[in-house]
């Protein structure tokens, strides 16, 4: 028997749970369709449980900085304590997130859907037609297709480790290799980092890059650039990783950190009209598929901006407003700030100095504030920044940071661009003194 909605969201990540909770509020008849973990990728086992476990990265860090300067040693982290402490956040998210969207009239169904043809799907037994459909299905840990791909673990099982092993290894040099492997190695275990290329986290400025690279080593990270993984065996005390030239290195534990991929296999898109590439579905710039009564956010999308967990919910929240018809205006992005959650953190924000170099429009100034007080006071080893500016108007344009505060600092410089700011309306704010707010007139100067 058919179930007819208004429409119906298949995936209940972030930007699935914006769209069905906003055209349920706007009193449409709404369906959501999860085949995992009610609530999605981010808080139960993505960026949420991450950052929690980054915690003891970020507390190792301060006290190790300050050894001889007020602490005398460096503490250990106890992992079965911190992952207790983190399954105190991603434990309840499945039942919480589920009974929220019921609790805002949508209709949660379990299970697996694919499309029957352009206007109906097949969930479990039934089949489900709607005016408009919309695919937030998020994506996966991409695994390499080598001989022993099967011995590969996942960030998804990096979240899950009920013990940290002496010695990890991570094939990957991208935001998750680099994030992972530093919350290894503050744990205690021996961390080895692979890269086929010597240009990991590529979307970076190569400085920065080499100074992530450089301050990750200094606290025993090994990194194994222009190594194409061939193949992964067992073997009585571990994993052997060969690259075919004479290359080998044995590990406990081997997680494929390569990045994500569109999670749409099972869906059956092609019955329903709607392209795809490799990067993922295509839409046009209302998030509209070639099929006029399907549309696509977040993860699952073949798009320029970052697949970010921010991201995701701003696309919900625009195709809850032009489904409902409050706007028919194409989305719009704002700003976007990115950041490599390692230690020391790597942000940036806007047009890229590198990017900037290959125009005559904009102005790349260097600032190296390791000495400033923000962050001699906790004797961080390193903090550059650099910015972009218009030339014609001054105006920022772009950032990008390394130290212990980029996360915070980069969203400073993105308000900046997002508002125009011009440097000395900064110059006349009154901002809290010593803080990190306070160093922006002398960075936008």
């Amino acid at each position: 028997m058919d179930k007819m909605y208004d429409a119906v969201v298949i995936g209940s990540g972030v930007g699935g749970t914006a769209i069905a909770n906003g055209l349920a509020a706007a009193g449409k008849k709404v369906a959501i369709i999860e085949n995992d973990l009610w609530g999605g990728t981010c808080p139960n086992r993505g960026c949420d449980p991450k950052k929690v476990l980054l915690a003891a990265v970020e507390a190792k860090d301060h006290v190790t900085q300050l050894i001889d300067k007020g602490f005398t040693e460096t503490p250990a982290v106890n992992w079965p304590d911190l992952m207790a402490f983190k399954e105190t956040f991603t434990d309840p998210v499945p039942q919480s997130s589920q009974e929220s969207l019921q609790s805002a009239g949508v209709e949660t169904i379990t299970g697996s859907a694919q499309f029957i043809d352009e206007e109906t799907l097949q969930v479990n037994e039934e089949t489900v037609t709607a005016e408009y459909f919309v695919v937030a299905a998020g994506a996966k840990p991409s695994i390499l297709p080598i001989e022993g791909s099967e011995h590969f673990l996942t960030s998804d099982d990096f979240l899950s480790l009920p013990e940290m092993p002496a010695m990890i290894t991570f094939v990957g040099g991208g935001y998750i290799a680099f994030e992972l492997a530093a919350i290894a190695n503050a744990a205690g275990a021996e961390v080895h980092l692979i890269q086929h290329n010597d240009h990991p986290l590529k979307a970076f400025e190569e400085e920065f890059v080499n100074e992530i690279v450089q301050q990750l080593e200094a606290k025993g990270v090994h990194f194994h650039f222009n190594i194409e993984t061939e193949k992964i065996e067992k073997i009585e005390d571990g994993f052997l990783l060969t690259d075919g030239e004479g290359f080998e290195l044995t590990s406990d534990q081997i997680f494929c950190a390569t990045g994500r991929e569109p999670n749409i296999e099972e869906l059956e898109l092609e019955k329903a009209g709607v392209e795809v590439e490799k990067q993922g579905i295509t839409v046009n710039e209302y998030l509209q598929t070639a099929n006029d009564h399907i549309f696509a956010c977040g993860d699952v999308l073949a798009k320029e901006q970052p697949k970010l967990t921010p991201v995701s919910t701003f696309e919900g929240d625009y195709l809850v407003s032009y489904l409902t018809g409050e706007t028919k205006e194409k989305i719009t992005y704002p700003t976007i700030p990115t950041v490599v959650f390692a230690s020391p953190k790597l942000a940036q924000t806007g047009i890229t100095p590198t990017e900037a170099a290959e125009q005559e429009d904009y102005e790349v100034s260097e600032i190296d504030a390791t000495s400033w007080f923000s962050y001699r006071r906790v004797n961080e080893p390193v903090s550059k920044i650099k910015i972009v500016t218009e030339r014609d108007t001054g105006l920022l344009v772009g950032a990008t940071c390394i130290n212990q505060r980029a996360d915070d600092l980069i969203n400073f410089f993105s308000l900046l661009i997002d508002q125009k700011t011009p440097s000395a309306e900064v110059a006349q704010m009154i901002l809290a003194y010593p803080t990190i707010a306070s160093d922006l007139p002398s960075i936008y100067a």
